[in-house]
C-alpha cells in the first residue's frame, strides 16, 4: 500500500480531508507543560479527525538533538493508519538526495516528504523512486514572496514557472507517488493548474493562520473527481487554546486540550461542508 492508499483509506473512515500541521513552538504551548506532553495531547486530541499529520522539521531541529529525538519518538507514536508527512523541502542532487531519503523514509520512517524542485530531477528521484512512499513537490507556494520566482513566465510558452514544474511533476509520477505543494492564498493559481490538466494531488497550506479562503480553496483545487487534495492547518489548530475563554484566558472549558480538539473538529467540519456543496 502506498502513501496515496494509505491516505484515502484513513480520509474515508475518518470522514476527512483534514492534515495537522504540527510546528511546535515553545513560547505558546501551554504553562506548566513540556513540547513533548504537548504534542502528545495534540495526537490524541485530533487523531480520529485527522487523513493525516506533517510535522515541519525546521522546528524539532531548532531544538537540537532533543528536538529531533522527540521527532522520531512522535512518528512512533502516531498510529500507524496515518500517514505522516514530514514537511523538510529536501532537494539535492547525487548522494546527497540519497541520504536525504534513507534519513526520511528509513529512519525516521516517514510515508511522504515535501521536496524543493529546483535542482532538478536528479534531487527528486531519489524520493519518487520509492513507489510506497508520497512526494509532494513545491509548486505554488502559500507565502508572498512565492512570486519571485514562481510567477515568473518562462518557456516558449510564455507560461508561469509553477506551471511548468507541475506539468515536470506529472512526467516524474510514475509509481503514481507525488503530489503538489499549492498555498491556499492562491486560488486562481490553482484554478490554473486543473484547467491546464495537472490531475496530481494539491497539498494545500496557508488556511487557517494565513487566511486562505476555505471555500476558494475547494472550489479552485478539486480535481475532476471532486477530490484530489489534503487540506493542512498548523497554527490555528495547535493554539487554538491561546483563544482563550472569560476567566480563563489560556483554556477552552475542559483544558486546553478540548481547544485544539475543538478546533480541529471545527476545521474538517468546515472543509466535510464545503466539499458537499
Amino acid at each position: 500500500m502506498n502513501f496515496f492508499e494509505k491516505y484515502l483509506l484513513l480520509a474515508e473512515k475518518n470522514n476527512s480531508r483534514l492534515c495537522v500541521g504540527i510546528d511546535p513552538d515553545p513560547s505558546r504551548i501551554p504553562p506548566g507543560v513540556t513540547m513533548r506532553e504537548f504534542l502528545l495531547s495534540v495526537v490524541e486530541s485530533t487523531s480520529d479527525m485527522v487523513c493525516s499529520y506533517k510535522p515541519n522539521i525546521a522546528f524539532f531541529e531548532r531544538e537540537g538533538i532533543e528536538g529531533v529525538a522527540l521527532l522520531d519518538e512522535l512518528i512512533t507514536i502516531i498510529p500507524r493508519e496515518i500517514p505522516v508527512i514530514l514537511d523538510a523541502k529536501r532537494g539535492d542532487i547525487g548522494h546527497t538526495g540519497e541520504a536525504y531519503a534513507t534519513a526520511i523514509f528509513d529512519r525516521m520512517n516517514a510515508d511522504a516528504v515535501t521536496v524543493n524542485p529546483y535542482l532538478g530531477r536528479d534531487s527528486v528521484s531519489p524520493f519518487f523512486n520509492r513507489p510506497e512512499k508520497g512526494v509532494f513537490v513545491l509548486c505554488k507556494t502559500s507565502n508572498p514572496g512565492s512570486s519571485d520566482f514562481q510567477d515568473l513566465l518562462v518557456g516558449e510558452s510564455n507560461q508561469p514557472l509553477f506551471l511548468h514544474v507541475a506539468r515536470q511533476a506529472q512526467e516524474w509520477n510514475i509509481n503514481g507517488n507525488i503530489g503538489l505543494v499549492v498555498g491556499a492564498t492562491y486560488p486562481e493559481e490553482a484554478a490554473l493548474l486543473r484547467s491546464e490538466g495537472v490531475e496530481l494531488p494539491f497539498l494545500i497550506p496557508g488556511v487557517g493562520a494565513q487566511s486562505g479562503d476555505l471555500e476558494a480553496v475547494i472550489s479552485s483545487s478539486s480535481d475532476r473527481n471532486g477530490g484530489g487534495f489534503i487540506i493542512n492547518s498548523s497554527r490555528g489548530i495547535l493554539y487554538a487554546w491561546e483563544e482563550g475563554t472569560a476567566g480563563d484566558p489560556g483554556c477552552a472549558p475542559g483544558g486546553w486540550q478540548d481547544s485544539i480538539r475543538q478546533a480541529a473538529e471545527q476545521t474538517r467540519s468546515d472543509i466535510m461542508a464545503t466539499l458537499d456543496r
